[in-house]
């Protein structure tokens, strides 16, 4: 099969549909703009949901952490390479906008912003923390020629919250289903491994996944029979991205 045969878009045949906990064993800082800070107020506050103020992760951070891991693992020189010329394998998963008149790729996995559970609302709504759901962090930037300190005020998710976790992929081509969840393994164990969000080389984002659900819609059972009868082995391959 030729490469430009191989890229081509197939026809949706069912979903998957990927559920877990995320909980996060570190502070978690995802950055949303400020444009009026008065004095005294955080320098650096968290992404927070407009209408319930509660934090959120989106999922734009999820897809290009996890993408990027991938591809950096993958990769056979340290400079990245551009999307197109990326695995097939990465490409599918994470879609491929080809800068050439020739098309691109659609992705099959489909990510969403995650919020908080129930549960862990209910428990750190109601604690004594410094903003609402969150914690101040203070830091300094220490300037090494002149040693003149730069404080700042980092606003930061606190460990112990969970997230709702969830995605869906598109089933397109059933023989690839289990390549594909293999992959999107490797990426999340990958995930657990590094960090989400800013300044985890000072130790924040630290996250772990436990509770993998995955369900099925289709509207062809034929063509998808085998992936159902697969469903508690995806869930297993999907577990065993956990890191203990």
């Amino acid at each position: 099969m030729s490469d430009n045969n191989e890229k081509k878009q197939k026809a949706l045949r069912g979903k998957l549909d990927i559920a877990a906990t995320l909980r996060l064993e570190t502070g978690l800082h995802i950055g949303a703009s400020k444009d009026f800070a008065p004095i005294g107020a955080v320098d650096s506050p968290f992404i927070r949901d407009p209408f319930s103020r509660q934090p959120i992760i989106p999922g734009s951070s999820l897809k290009g952490k996890i993408r990027s891991l991938l591809a950096r693992s993958l990769s056979d020189s340290y400079i990245m390479k551009k999307l197109e010329d990326e695995p097939y394998s990465v490409q599918r998963l994470f879609g491929s906008a080809n800068e050439s008149n020739k098309g691109g790729i659609a992705s099959r996995l489909q990510f969403f912003d995650i919020r908080m559970t129930e549960e862990s609302v209910r428990q750190f709504e109601t604690m004594e923390l410094d903003t609402y759901i969150g914690e101040v962090k203070f830091e300094n930037g220490i300037d090494r020629v002149t040693a003149t300190a730069n404080p700042r005020q980092i606003e930061r998710v606190p460990a112990g919250v969970e997230f709702a976790f969830r995605l869906v992929y598109n089933i397109e081509a059933p023989e690839e289903v289990m390549e594909d969840m293999g992959r999107l393994a490797d990426g999340l164990k990958l995930l657990q491994m590094d960090y989400l969000g800013g300044s985890g080389s000072r130790g924040y984002g630290r996250v772990s996944l436990r509770d993998f659900s995955v369900n099925i819609f289709t509207m062809d059972e034929k063509q998808t029979a085998d992936i159902r009868s697969k469903l508690d082995e995806i869930k297993a391959l999907l577990e065993g991205s956990r890191v203990s």
